[in-house]
């Protein structure tokens, strides 16, 4: 079996008490340790032997694109993890809010993920919404509702598009549309006030 400490050569093989880097002026093997650096070429290059590799860079390039096109698609994102409360708060700037534990809140983002475990109480104005879990409060959808088999959304929910799977369950003051004004409605209505 080969020891690590001759397959780098620091160390004379015949003289293992002698200091770790002295293998040239070893007093037992002479002006240098042949054997050593033979053993370390050679182990090196054979067959089972572990030896941290480093990743190649085809590899490393495609996880550094991967993690630009993650930071691209996702932005910033908040997971509230399992058994976590998170109450009486305020989130903002955050693109992407993943719940898997309770929160209690107010926030403005563009994705909201509830997991089947997870539960959110308050009011959430967002672009998507996927529901496995349950929601509770005021919500605005400006594009797409996604309720699952096992979600629960109540409350006052305005959404612009919804999909409900068999066994989810939406219950509350329901209407399509966001509860802001449309720019055209804002238009119409100072048309006809002045």
């Amino acid at each position: 079996m080969l020891r690590s400490d001759t397959l780098f050569g620091k160390r004379d093989p015949n003289n293992p008490n002698q200091p770790l880097g002295n293998t040239a002026s070893s007093p037992s093997s002479g002006a240098s340790n042949p054997p050593s650096a033979a053993s370390s070429s050679s182990a090196s290059s054979a067959p089972g032997l572990h030896r941290p590799v480093p990743p190649s860079n085809a590899s490393a390039s495609a996880q550094a694109a991967a993690a630009a096109q993650g930071a691209n698609e996702g932005g910033s994102k908040l997971i509230v993890g399992p058994n976590i409360k998170l109450k009486g708060v305020e989130i903002t700037d955050c693109d992407t809010l993943v719940v898997e534990g309770f929160v209690e809140a107010t926030m403005d983002s563009r994705v909201m993920h509830i997991a089947e475990n997870g539960s959110f109480k308050g009011s959430a104005e967002i672009d998507i919404a996927e529901i496995h879990g349950s929601f509770d409060g005021e919500l605005t959808v400006r594009q797409k509702l996604m309720i699952y088999a096992t979600g629960k959304v109540s409350g006052r929910i305005r959404y612009g598009n919804v999909v409900i799977e068999e066994g989810g369950q939406l219950a509350g003051d329901v209407q399509v549309g966001s509860s802001a004004p449309q720019p055209a409605a804002k238009g119409l209505a100072v048309a006809k006030s002045g």
